[in-house]
């Protein structure tokens, strides 16, 4: 009954979002939200190394032919990579962003990994990066000790001049809505990487019962992954279906408020289609192959973005 009644109340709710949301034929061209261009936005779109078969030079390169601003990528601790990296960036006249984390389950531990891989790909003589996305602390730590995480990025980006932005992520210190809550309302200049497919994942819903949750991360938000959700995963198998339509029109909403921010502020807004590969992507049992093209996808969803917001 319980399970019943949640799902009838999500979906009539979805359906109700759905009337209300601007035009957007997901499955054929997307519609332009406004007409109007506003002057100082810009929207940097990336692609993401994460699932890419083949080298780093391959990957800029197919970036750049396939019409990314730029590419987002773990920072790479190996020389020879970083080298081969920045050099396919300059021939291909990409921007960077960098993930940066740190793993071990000590909070001391990893804040000093968090904190030795940011200094290294903030400070590299190669190329300054558009941004920094982390994921910081964990689920399990404590509130005071994932907040140093907060308070470290804080200063250093005042010092360095570079964004770093703190990503919704499972596992970590944002992992889910009433989580992140906290953190939000007592650390002012807390900004996110908003990749709301976590928070859909982890409440089982499409968060329609945590609006003013919701939109004070939208209102804190400069990074976003475009990964579409829903109520029992991370990731929709391909958001061109149908079945996913309702997943696809309620994070275009949440998105929709995103760029109307940065236009009323005249800003720059950069966005990684991180739509990933197996095990986000469901595969055929028995055969590990995923069930649609990871690449073709996040192209798509590229296309969709300056189809709708430029």
């Amino acid at each position: 009954m319980g399970y019943n009644r949640r799902h009838f109340i999500g979906n009539s709710l979805v359906a109700t979002t759905a009337l209300l949301l601007p035009t957007l034929d997901i499955f054929g061209s997307a519609k332009l939200i406004t007409e109007n261009k506003t002057k100082g936005f810009a929207l940097k779109i990336m692609a993401p190394y994460w699932g890419f078969n083949g080298s780093v030079t391959d990957f800029c390169k197919k970036a750049r032919q396939d019409g990314y601003d730029g590419v987002e990528i773990l920072w790479p601790s190996d020389i020879t990579l970083q080298k081969e990296l920045f050099l396919a960036l300059k021939e291909y006249h990409l921007a960077v962003g960098f993930l940066c984390r740190g793993d071990e389950p000590l909070p001391d531990l990893n804040f000093a990994t968090f904190k030795k891989v940011l200094k290294e790909a903030i400070g590299n003589t190669y190329q300054q990066p558009l941004y920094i996305n982390v994921h910081s602390g964990k689920d399990f730590f404590t509130y005071e000790e994932n907040k140093q995480f907060i308070d470290f990025t804080v200063e250093y980006s005042k010092k360095t001049g570079v964004p770093i932005y703190h990503e919704t992520h499972r596992s970590r210190m944002l992992y889910s809505a009433p989580a992140s809550l906290r953190y939000l309302q007592e650390n002012p200049d807390l900004r996110l990487t908003l990749d709301i497919s976590h928070w859909c994942n982890v409440s089982e819903s499409l968060l329609e019962d945590q609006p003013t949750t919701v939109e004070l991360a939208i209102s804190r938000t400069d990074h976003v992954h475009s990964r579409v959700g829903h109520e029992e995963g991370p990731q929709v198998s391909d958001p061109r279906a149908p079945e996913w339509k309702a997943a696809v029109q309620a994070h275009f909403a949440w998105w929709d408020k995103i760029v109307a921010i940065k236009k009323t502020q005249g800003k720059t807004l950069t966005m990684l289609t991180e739509f990933g590969p197996p095990s986000y992507m469901p595969t055929i049992p028995f055969t590990n192959q995923p069930v649609a093209d990871q690449w073709a996808i996040n192209v798509y969803m590229m296309q969709i973005w300056k189809n709708r917001y430029l």
